[in-house]
């Protein structure tokens, strides 16, 4: 690894063991083990760096986890495979609950920053596009423009429950099952007169 890896895998786990607001700059390169000079050369501030650790992490590991979800689930008619994949988050939330809980910390300082709303926002686009190209290899009849549909709504409840998770970790977010009832009945429902 270079210096720029060894900074983002120093700063994940710094800020994991500190938490956003209490890690410094002096924190990361100590643990990543280069001059605290390096921060400055590869990502401009300690703050940009927190972001693209961060970023990168839930990436990998709630992206990773949801695509696992989407794939083990593709035999299953749509919407069976919509409950599946949300019976399966709450492992994956568990399984990245200090990751969860440094990215709100890193939402709420990128909210005051407009480069930071900037980058979140492409962020987020990029978040749908990972979750769009999971579910095309999961379902390849989606067209581009449903599959893409389909990741907005699932990335927007992956935020949202992930924060709800978070709060109640001892399962009293709404699971799988509940919510595919939900959307079928949003489907189903006939007109009102």
């Amino acid at each position: 690894m270079g210096n720029r890896e060894d900074l983002l895998a120093g700063a994940r786990r710094a800020i994991i063991e500190r938490g956003v607001a209490q890690v410094t700059a002096r924190d990361i390169a100590s643990e990543a083990g280069v001059s605290l000079a390096a921060i400055g050369y590869h990502f401009g501030s300690k703050e940009q760096l927190v972001t693209e650790a961060l970023l990168e992490t839930l990436g990998t590991g709630i992206g990773d986890g949801m695509e696992a979800a989407i794939h083990s689930a593709k035999d299953l008619p749509r919407l069976a495979g919509f409950a599946a994949l949300w019976n399966r988050m709450p492992a994956v939330f568990d399984e990245n609950r200090e990751t969860l809980l440094a990215s709100m910390e890193n939402a709420l300082r990128m909210m005051r920053d407009p480069a930071g709303r900037v980058r979140m926002q492409a962020a987020i686009e990029e978040g749908y596009r990972g979750v769009a190209e999971g579910l095309v290899a999961a379902y390849p009849d989606l067209s581009p423009e449903q599959a893409l549909a389909l990741a907005k709504l699932e990335f927007v409840l992956s935020q949202g429950l992930g924060i709800l998770w978070l709060l109640s970790p001892d399962g009293r977010i709404p699971d799988g099952d509940t919510l595919a009832s939900a959307v079928a009945l949003l489907q189903d429902a006939p007109p009102r007169r």
